[in-house]
C-alpha cells in the first residue's frame, strides 16, 4: 500500500501538470474587479433579443463563495481551507447584475462579453438570481450570431427548470431539459462546453442533461443572458478555447510570409456597425472585431479604391472580390513611402498583394470560416 506521503506527492505532481496543460490552451477571464461599482461593465455590449428596453446591466459588490484552490482539491485539502461547519467562506467582489426590471414578455437582455467568436470552448460562470416578478431566470447565450440566432441555457426559479434551446430567425425551438429547484439568491455554478457539433451543460459540477448535437451555429459570440423583470448576478466568468483562425486570418498571415516588407495587411466586411463594417483580420492580430470607417463601406459597396499618405506609412485600400467579381471585402495595405510616392504607383504596388488573396477567395462567407 502507498504512503500517505507518496499518495500526497503524486497528487501534488498530478495537481501541478493539470495546471501545467492549461496553460498550453488559451484562457480568457472577464474580471470586472477593477471596474467602477454602478457602472457598466468595460468591453461588454449590452443588447436586445426580443421586444422591450435593453438591459441595465452594471457592476456591483456582492458576497460570493470563495473558490476551491486545484492544488487545496488535489491534495486532499478543500474540507479544511475552503469549508467551514455553517458552510462556504464568503467574500465581497465585483459581480455583473442585470437590474432592469422591464416586464416585457419576449424581453431578453443580453450581455456580450467582447467581440470574440468562439468555436471549441468551455465557459464558467457562477449566477444567482436575486429577483423578479414575472420572471427569475438566468442563463448564457453561446454561439451567438446575432440577437436572433444563438443557443442558450438557462435556469428558472419560478418554474423550477433548467433548460436549452436554440433561437433561430428570432424563433425559439423546442426546449430540451429537467426540472430542477432552484432558490433565489443562492450562488450556482454553469459550464457550457462545445466541440464541433456537441454542447455539453453541467450545472454546480454535474452533467444536466445528456450531450446534445446541433450543427446549425459553428462559432459565436457569447454572452450572459436574463428574460423580462429578472435581476441576477454573475461572477468568475471565463472561457477556455482553442483559438480560431478564421481563412482571412490565415489568408493575411500567408500573404505577409510572400510580401514580409509589408508594414500592415487588415481585412473588413460589411457588418452591423455605425460604419457598416468589422475587421476580421489583421497582420499583428489587433483590432479584430473593431468597426472599419466610412472608406471600407465604400470600397465594398463600389469597389472603388482610396489611398492615404502621410511620412510614415501609405495606406491603400482596395477591393477583395469573390469568384463571381462582386466586392466580397474590403483590404487596408499598409506600404512604406517610396521618395516621388504617387497614388498611381502605391495602387500598383498595392494590386499584385490583393491578387495573391484574391486568387484563394472563393466568396465572402469563407472569409469567416
Amino acid at each position: 500500500m502507498l504512503s500517505w506521503a507518496t499518495m500526497r506527492k503524486g497528487m501534488a505532481w498530478l495537481a501541478l501538470a493539470v495546471l501545467a496543460g492549461r496553460l498550453n490552451a488559451a484562457e480568457r477571464r472577464f474580471d470586472f474587479s477593477n471596474a467602477p461599482t454602478n457602472a457598466a461593465p468595460p468591453g461588454c455590449t449590452s443588447t436586445l433579443s426580443g421586444e422591450g428596453k435593453p438591459g441595465d446591466w452594471r457592476v456591483l459588490l456582492d458576497e460570493v463563495p470563495l473558490e476551491p484552490n486545484a492544488l487545496d482539491i488535489a491534495m486532499g485539502e478543500l474540507t479544511n481551507s475552503v469549508t467551514v461547519a455553517t458552510g462556504p467562506r464568503m467574500a465581497l467582489k465585483s459581480v455583473v447584475g442585470q437590474l432592469a426590471r422591464d416586464t416585457t414578455a419576449n424581453h431578453y437582455p443580453m450581455l456580450m462579453l467582447g467581440n470574440e467568436q468562439y468555436g471549441d470552448f468551455t465557459f464558467t460562470t457562477r449566477f444567482k438570481i436575486v429577483d423578479g416578478v414575472m420572471e427569475q431566470m438566468a442563463g448564457v447565450a453561446f454561439r451567438v450570431q446575432d440577437e436572433n440566432n444563438f443557443y442558450v441555457v438557462r435556469a428558472n426559479v419560478l418554474s423550477g427548470t433548467f433548460y436549452f434551446y436554440k433561437v433561430e430567425k428570432g424563433q425559439h425551438a423546442p426546449p430540451i431539459g429537467n426540472n430542477v429547484k432552484f432558490a433565489t439568491r443562492e450562488w450556482h455554478e454553469l459550464t457550457v462546453q462545445c466541440e464541433g457539433t456537441e454542447i455539453r451543460l453541467k450545472l454546480d459540477g454535474q452533467d444536466a442533461m445528456p450531450t446534445l448535437n446541433d450543427p446549425t451555429f459553428s462559432a459565436g459570440r457569447i454572452a450572459l443572458w436574463t428574460k423580462s423583470d429578472s435581476v441576477s448576478y454573475f461572477t468568475d466568468a471565463r472561457v477556455d478555447y482553442t483559438p480560431k483562425v478564421n481563412f482571412a486570418q490565415q489568408l493575411v498571415d500567408d500573404t505577409l510570409k510572400e510580401y514580409p516588407r509589408l508594414l500592415g495587411l487588415q481585412v473588413f466586411v460589411a457588418a452591423a456597425t455605425p460604419a457598416g463594417t468589422r475587421m476580421i483580420a489583421s497582420a499583428d492580430g489587433k483590432g479584430i472585431g473593431d468597426a472599419g470607417s466610412a472608406t471600407e463601406a465604400d470600397v465594398i459597396k463600389r469597389g472603388v479604391n482610396y489611398y492615404r499618405k502621410d511620412s510614415k506609412m501609405v495606406v491603400v485600400t482596395m477591393p477583395l472580390s469573390d469568384r463571381n467579381g462582386d466586392p466580397a471585402a474590403a483590404v487596408r495595405v499598409m506600404l512604406e513611402p517610396l521618395l516621388g510616392q504617387t497614388e498611381e504607383n502605391a495602387r500598383i504596388r498595392a494590386l499584385p498583394i490583393i491578387r495573391t488573396m484574391q486568387q484563394r477567395m472563393a466568396a465572402v462567407r469563407s472569409l469567416t470560416e
